[in-house]
């Protein structure tokens, strides 16, 4: 196949794999605004939109450049390398938010990369001081949210013990709208630059473009 059709096909692939990111992640900033009906669906997506789309913009390109060249030697890519990639963590996402599973797409992207890695190179190409790190922090954040949550929680039931639950309820609407957008703002940080990785992932595996810095239109 004509590398150029190739590294197209990839690209649309990569926009489609950030769709389903959407998909499967951009809900949980949204549950709680729309279950207790501070926003109706709709505006919450565009909430929570704007917000994904601003961070791209306001947070570097750190996480970009660890999935382009953190995870595998950049030695090995090729545009079928990206193409494995990717096929492997679009059909893992599709069947978790069919089958209704919150999952890390992030997470399933790393492992493609790893898997597809291990296939054309061995051990030898991973860069495992990043995956450590990875690694880790599929332990660690969920653990740390968990204590986060509870510390939190405990704070804020004996901070307004003395207000009258419409008080509350009244302080907490407005609150959700903060911590959605702050949600939202985080995920676009992080998750944005997923896609944005594995476009120049693209544009290097296709000689377009020598160094992993990101471009602006990607």
């Amino acid at each position: 196949m004509d590398p150029t059709i190739l590294a197209v096909i990839i690209i649309i692939l990569a926009l489609l794999f950030d769709f389903l990111n959407g998909m499967n992640d951009a809900a949980n900033s949204i549950a709680t605004i729309v279950s207790t009906r501070v926003l109706t669906p709709r505006l919450a997506v565009a909430w929570a939109a704007f917000f994904n789309f601003a961070a791209a913009f306001g947070f570097g390109v750190g996480v970009a450049k660890t999935i382009g060249k953190g995870v595998v030697s950049p030695e090995i890519l090729s545009l079928w390398f990206v193409l494995a990639v990717l096929v492997g963590a679009i059909v893992w996402t599709y069947a978790c938010t069919i089958m209704g599973l919150p999952i890390s797409v992030s997470h399933a992207l790393v492992g493609g990369i790893i898997g597809a890695g291990l296939i054309k190179g061995g051990v030898k190409v991973l860069v495992m001081k990043s995956i450590i790190k990875i690694a880790a922090f599929i332990i660690l954040s969920p653990l740390i949210g968990f204590l986060l949550g509870i510390s939190f929680s405990i704070a804020t039931v004996w901070a307004f013990r003395r207000w009258s639950p419409w008080r509350v309820d009244r302080l907490f609407r407005a609150g959700q709208l903060l911590s959605s957008a702050l949600f939202s703002l985080g995920h676009g940080a992080n998750d944005a630059q997923k896609t944005m990785g594995i476009i120049v992932m693209v544009l290097v595996a296709a000689g377009w473009q020598k160094g992993f810095d990101v471009p602006v239109w990607v």
